[in-house]
């Protein structure tokens, strides 16, 4: 099998990966195609006792690890520092150790394999990243889905975030009206809605007005991670793990260019 054949189903999830793990489409794509040019280039080898995502995640980490975030701008903008370089700030083995498992549902045991440490520093690295993140404000949050019982849960879990839920929103048309009422800190949105209108484009209607972060909802996330246009930092795939979800949410607040903290 070819090395092309064996990594492409796992493509979009390492970008999904790379791109929460820097806070930028840009930064994350750069590692991303850094790690695919040194595999077909034979600087970087797969490591055939491991399964080919993680086998590909472990090449990412080295990848990481040699450039010193070389791939990444660091601009300075008006006396704060901007997510990323607010990211680059915290621990990086332990962002990577909280992404790992409950962003791409690797387990402790393979994470610590992928980022070559132990089991207990795994735990540790976790511990430390999610309070990290949940220092961070609370929000009001726009939920948009069209599914009562996933709506509900999505809720659910934002409220145990200590987030506030402003409005859910089964269409486009509604989810226009909500913002109308109240500006969101957060938007959580489905793709395709109840009377078939599109998450996306209702998702386009509030960026237009508000500097939001987004996080999109979906079961078909390769149509969304293509590498082709502009996509979502942020996204589930359904069925999802609550601590997907929360982990999600958490990355997206900390990440988000408004959220800037003063130097």
């Amino acid at each position: 099998m070819s090395l092309s054949t064996r990594l492409a189903p796992h493509l979009p999830y390492i970008r999904r990966y790379a791109r929460a793990l820097t806070g930028d489409q840009t930064a994350g794509d750069a590692y991303v195609r850094a790690t695919l040019e040194a595999l077909a280039a034979g600087g970087e080898m797969l490591d055939d006792a491991l399964p080919p995502r993680a086998a590909l995640y472990r090449v990412f980490h080295a990848i990481w690890e040699t450039t010193g975030g070389k791939l990444e701008s660091r601009e300075r903008v008006s006396g704060a520092i901007t997510a990323r370089e607010r990211l680059l700030r915290i621990s990086p083995r332990s962002r990577q150790a909280f992404l790992l498992t409950a962003v791409e549902g690797f387990s402790p045991v393979e994470t610590g394999l992928i980022l070559g440490v132990s089991f207990e520093e795994v735990e540790a690295f976790i511990a430390e990243a999610q309070a990290d993140i949940d220092a961070e404000l609370a929000t009001d949050v726009l939920i948009i889905e069209d599914e009562p019982v996933i709506a509900a849960d999505i809720a659910g879990l934002v409220r145990e975030l200590g987030h506030h839920v402003s409005h859910i929103a089964s269409t486009r048309v509604e989810a226009n009206e909500a913002v109308r009422r109240e500006a969101p800190g957060l938007v959580l949105a489905d793709i395709q809605l109840a009377d078939g209108s599109s998450g996306i484009d209702a998702v386009r209607d509030i960026l237009r007005d508000f500097d939001t972060p987004v996080i999109f909802i979906t079961a078909f996330p390769e149509r969304l991670l293509t590498g082709e246009r502009p996509e979502p930092t942020f996204l589930i795939t359904k069925p999802f793990q609550p601590e997907t979800v929360k982990a999600a949410i958490g990355q997206a607040l900390f990440f988000h260019p408004r959220n800037r903290v003063p130097v």
